[in-house]
């Protein structure tokens, strides 16, 4: 969700009483462009390239409203306007032509309107009409508040556009059916049958190409039609999994394989199709070094098209939606520009080992030049994620987000949970060869889901029937096998996750109990490099009394220092926000010592709702060296707390560096931070509403 803040200069100076004063600077990861007007939109699902190289594209969903954008030279020149709320989506089609653009979007209700909306409880999936500047083209029977939605179906998504001289071609995969209609009047001109039609071209003498999409029995294929509905014989079989097509200058179809290919592939259809040759290398970002970004790597293509020039036009959504990563290529394969937006609903951490120079967040390993201006620091190095060697990944099944990257042994291990701490996810490296894929390694499930399986549906294959679970990758092939589970039946609440230095798991849970710690200490790893943890050797400790709603744990074995945080006797909750750091954060010394009878050494209230508007609450909170760091919901301010005394000594907020905005602060680990070997700290905090991490640098 989407908050702007007044510009912050990185120049402003606060001064606490027995506290160090300091300046800070922001910076950015993820994300070509800092906020304001300039941010690359999400995801593009689909994508029209015009004859002098001018981008539009769509998208299901953008934070910040950008599912349409517009795109050349590198450089973001447009958006179309209104494609966000009011129940409204972006889609996975687009078309344009010399006059308008030609948007596939779902309309959802809104409750009773006198605008004309959908009834309750129905979507529609239209096409909305927009001219060249990306406003709404209204038309005479037009549907919607403004009149510029044609309602093709209320079934299912539209998954094809494409225009010729004066008509508009629809793929309306909920009838089967392709629809043509005139693209001044938007009346139906005709339609024929098309059994799961997906994305459309038509070529120079008026013809279709149209992607016939895979089902469970039948495979993808491109077919070839005439304008009023004639199967053509000409056909394209051999791809796995064709999600695009475009048609170069000199009329060769292109086909965006993303299945194991992760290649354009160039066929020339004047008579009998035949494959002439590709684009990108073959196996995408899993060739050579798996996971090694290069120019033509390609790795979950979405859209494809091309300019007059024969420039090429590739998106790259990666899997399970991460996030754009947009290129311009020559004719002969040189990449011209690139444009990512590859975060949301995310944050990332800091290799220990490595001084922050290595930075992951879920899917993505950057590595950074702090030496460089604010939002150029970073340089996408790896993709971390094989959905064709591990496709039980749990990253293609879930959506995680706070990273933790901690080093066991001198190895590098990556652990995710999620937005509502129901899961650790645990991933290892191999380091035996030049793969950057994280693999799949371990999970816990954080909650015992009175009597049904923890994880509704049909992944993770054999897990148990109730209950809670530990899975373990016990023959090192990244699956979710039979026998690899550890079983529990614990209380049925969340709280938060931590992994301290050594590789303990910590869990806290919202228990009434007041046994509401839990502890798994790393047993090891075993034969294939996985962390080892165990029901058998959880230890449970009980609640501090202070507490009556217990939410965070940060433990540090080297210093036997716990920080706990969560609602307490002196600061109770008003109504019951689960997602919350709480009223207080705690510290206790020397913890292993006095653990069933803890002493604090000081409390600090932290901001809080008081009210039940849920305007100020503190989100997350991480510890760093001397600090404690702490992120409100709904503004992003990061209050920084002593760490010796408790007291607040520092508070800043976005700065210039990214126009002074930000989104909320979704997601219960959404601050991290880390100090430097040099003294300086680095504060990861989720951003998005315009698609990045924000960095916030600063000395102590």
């Amino acid at each position: 969700m989407g908050v702007v803040f007044a510009s912050f200069s990185m120049t402003t100076r606060w001064t606490v009483s027995g506290s160090p004063t300091s300046t800070y600077k922001t910076s950015w990861i993820g994300n070509t462009f800092g906020g304001g007007k300039y941010w690359v939109q999400n995801n593009i699902d689909a994508m029209y390239v015009a004859a002098n190289g001018t981008v539009y594209t769509n998208s299901i969903w953008d934070e910040a409203g950008r599912e349409a954008g517009i795109y050349k030279d590198g450089k973001i020149v447009g958006m179309l306007d209104d494609t966000h709320g009011w129940s409204r989506l972006g889609g996975k089609a687009i078309a344009v032509n010399h006059k308008y653009i030609y948007l596939a979007i779902t309309q959802g209700s809104i409750g009773k309107t006198e605008k004309d909306y959908p009834p309750d409880g129905t979507n529609w999936y239209c096409v909305r009409r927009y001219d060249l500047s990306g406003k709404p083209a209204p038309f005479s029977g037009g549907r919607g508040w403004d009149k510029s939605m044609l309602i093709i179906s209320q079934k299912a998504e539209l998954t094809g556009l494409a225009t010729f001289k004066k008509e508009l071609y629809i793929s309306d995969a909920a009838a089967n059916r392709i629809r043509v209609y005139s693209t001044e009047t938007m009346k139906e001109l005709r339609s024929f049958s098309f059994a799961r039609p997906g994305g459309i071209i038509v070529n120079s003498q008026g013809n279709l190409w149209i992607i016939q999409n895979k089902n469970s029995s039948n495979s993808a294929k491109i077919l070839h039609y005439s304008q009023d509905g004639k199967k053509l014989p000409q056909e394209i079989t051999k791809v796995v999994e064709p999600t695009a097509i475009a048609l170069d200058p000199q009329g060769r179809l292109l086909i965006a394989d993303n299945g194991p290919r992760q290649q354009i592939l160039i066929y020339n259809v004047t008579e009998k199709p035949t494959q002439v040759g590709t684009f990108g290398i073959k196996g995408g970002i899993f060739a050579g070094n798996p996971g090694e970004v290069q120019d033509l790597k390609l790795y979950g293509i979405t859209a494809v098209g091309t300019d007059a020039a024969g420039n090429i036009y590739v998106s790259n959504n990666g899997f399970h939606r991460p996030g754009t990563d947009l290129r311009k290529f020559s004719p002969s394969g040189k990449k011209l520009w690139q444009l990512l937006g590859l975060l949301f609903v995310d944050n990332a951490d800091a290799d220990p080992q490595t001084d922050g120079v290595d930075v992951f967040a879920k899917q993505e390993h950057f590595v950074m030049d702090y030496s460089q201006p604010a939002g150029k620091k970073w340089t996408f190095k790896n993709y971390t994620l094989n959905p064709f060697k591990y496709p039980q990944d749990p990253r293609l099944h879930t959506s995680p987000d706070g990273t933790f990257i901690r080093r066991i042994k001198g190895k590098r291990f990556m652990f995710l949970t999620d937005m509502y701490s129901s899961f650790l996810q645990i991933y290892r490296f191999d380091n035996s060869n030049k793969s950057k894929i994280a693999i799949p390694s371990g999970m816990f499930v954080g909650t015992n889901a009175e009597g049904k399986q923890s994880i509704a549906g049909n992944w993770p294959p054999n897990q148990p029937k109730k209950g809670e679970w530990i899975w373990r990758d016990r023959n090192g092939n990244g699956g979710f096998d039979s026998g690899e589970y550890d079983t529990s039946e614990d209380y049925p609440y969340f709280g938060g996750w931590w992994v301290d230095s050594k590789g303990d798991v910590w869990k806290t849970l919202r228990t009434q109990d007041g046994i509401g710690i839990r502890h798994y200490p790393l047993k090891g790893l075993d034969e294939h490099g996985n962390p080892i943890y165990t029901y058998s050797s959880m230890q449970k400790y009980k609640t501090p009394s202070l507490f009556t709603d217990l939410r965070r744990i940060e433990y540090f074995p080297d210093t036997d220092t716990m920080y706990l945080s969560g609602f307490t006797t002196d600061h109770p909750p008003v109504g019951d926000d689960s997602g919350v750091v709480g009223s207080e954060i705690v510290r206790f010394d020397n913890w292993s010592q006095q653990k069933d009878n803890p002493t604090p050494r000081w409390r600090t209230v932290v901001p809080h709702d008081t009210t039940g508007k849920r305007e100020v609450s503190t989100m997350s909170m991480s510890v760093a060296g001397d600090y404690v760091f702490a992120v409100t919901l709904k503004t992003a301010e990061v209050h920084v707390y002593n760490a010796a005394t408790g007291v607040q000594v520092k508070q800043f907020k976005p700065g210039p560096e990214v126009a002074g905005e930000s989104g909320w602060i979704d997601i219960p680990h959404g601050i991290r931070a880390f100090r430097r070997s040099d003294g300086e700290y680095l504060v990861f905090v989720e951003e998005d509403w315009k698609g990045k991490v924000l960095i916030y640098r600063l000395r102590g």
